[in-house]
């Protein structure tokens, strides 16, 4: 008679069971902003948005496997710069480590949504052709370089990055994937260019609204439902710690909603169904790196900056005319950065051997956790915007990177695919 599970490895499946669960809530987060990016926008281009949104997850995931993961979680080289395991993720190749699989499917998830975040930045001007060769090398490279710096441990302590050795914190990617994203969404809305007719003569902004905000109001749910797996997750342990998380982040993201309604009502006059879309995510955002470590209520105030951070972001950009139709940017890189810092700030005494960060400002601690966090954010900054802008410039040099404007017109979907996202419901509605 077979001898029963030890407890270790009942807490081994469990751990398997739990972060499986946790990676597939994260990829319906792909579901979540092709709905969000595509109902934001003209309905001229949502099959192209969406055929983006797949090629980010099928090439995306392809490219991490072969590469990316090797550069990201291999043993550390140059002082912790960079990392290098071997090609095609050598352990399941060889069968190998058993949590592997687990961890390696959890992993490209991340790696998936890091690639997604620019597609909404550059939506309806952007030449597919170059998409696919920004969103590979994304994945392949930008992403696992600096998520080495900040993650490589994740694998064992030879993979430990330079910014794990400082002390850097983010839990489940404030940084590592929605900073990376933001900024290099904004290398790409500054190397494209604003689209046709978006910024008057005089200056001012034409609205170009999206063609439908209950597609982007269910997106913006289904990325609510992924944020559950995407930090809970990242324990990557079936143990009672998650159902703190999962607290701390929707608290967060009910905050930043509520935030930046009464923001955009303040501002705009009107109570903006899109600005407390954004803010939603802003607060999840923003939660992502300090979830582990704040209380409840200090992730209430962490959404709540966000919330405002957001809308007046959205407000600036469209002031220096930078077009991102989405607000990725707004919400990834703007949002991304404030939850880095707010883990210095907010920290919980109890949480990490820093102290509490707002006391530790004057009574120790919390100048050093907050410095260490600023290093990491600024440096993913030069890294992920230097890299983006390189890339979209380069692609701007071959011209390669805009559509015509004849094709931005006429929309994206006929002239790039030649398909219509709507076609059947055209049929229909004239017969």
């Amino acid at each position: 008679m077979e001898s029963e599970l030890t407890s270790a490895a009942v807490q081994t499946n469990l751990n398997v069971v739990w972060t499986l669960i946790a990676g597939i809530l994260v990829f319906t987060m792909q579901a979540g902003f092709a709905l969000v990016e595509t109902g934001f926008t003209r309905a001229k281009n949502a099959a192209n948005i969406m055929m983006k949104n797949l090629m980010d997850f099928a090439a995306g995931s392809l490219a991490f496997y072969v590469l990316g993961a090797a550069v990201m979680f291999g043993a550390s080289k140059a002082s912790g710069w960079l990392g290098w395991g071997g090609l095609g993720m050598p352990s399941l190749a060889t069968g190998e480590g058993v949590w592997d699989w687990t961890f390696f499917f959890f992993q490209t998830m991340f790696a998936a949504t890091a690639a997604t975040i620019v597609s909404g930045a550059v939506a309806e001007r952007i030449e597919f052709k170059s998409y696919l060769i920004y969103s590979i090398l994304v994945s392949a490279v930008i992403y696992p370089v600096s998520g080495h710096w900040m993650w490589g441990s994740l694998a064992g302590e030879a993979s430990q990055g330079w910014l794990e050795k400082l002390g850097f914190h983010d839990f489940a990617g404030s940084t590592v994937v929605h900073s990376v994203g933001g900024w290099i969404a904004l290398a790409g809305a500054i190397a494209l260019g604003p689209r046709l007719g978006k910024y008057r003569k005089d200056g001012k902004a034409n609205p170009i609204p999206g063609h439908s905000l209950v597609l982007g109001t269910l997106g913006v749910f289904l990325l609510w439902i992924g944020w559950f797996g995407f930090n809970p997750g990242s324990y990557t342990a079936g143990i009672g710690s998650i159902g703190r998380v999962a607290m701390t982040t929707n608290l967060a993201a009910c905050a930043g909603t509520v935030a930046a309604l009464a923001t955009a009502w303040a501002i705009i006059g009107k109570p903006d169904l899109t600005m407390a879309l954004n803010g939603t995510l802003a607060g999840l955002v923003a939660i992502t790196a300090p979830c582990d470590l704040v209380t409840a209520n200090a992730s209430i105030v962490i959404g709540l900056v966000a919330g405002v951070l957001v809308v007046v972001s959205v407000l600036a950009l469209d002031k220096i005319h930078i077009d991102d139709p989405v607000g990725a940017v707004s919400v990834h890189c703007v949002n991304g950065v404030w939850g880095t810092l707010a883990v210095g700030l907010f920290a919980a005494p109890e949480a990490c051997g820093y102290g509490n960060s707002m006391a530790g400002l004057f009574y120790g601690g919390g100048f050093k956790f907050l410095g260490v966090q600023l290093i990491g954010a600024g440096a993913t900054a030069v890294w992920a915007f230097g890299t983006g802008a390189a890339i979209f410039f380069a692609l701007k040099k071959l011209g390669i990177l805009r559509v015509s404007s004849k094709t931005e017109l006429k929309g994206l979907d006929i002239a790039e695919h030649g398909q219509d996202a709507y076609a059947s419901f055209q049929f229909f509605s004239n017969t």
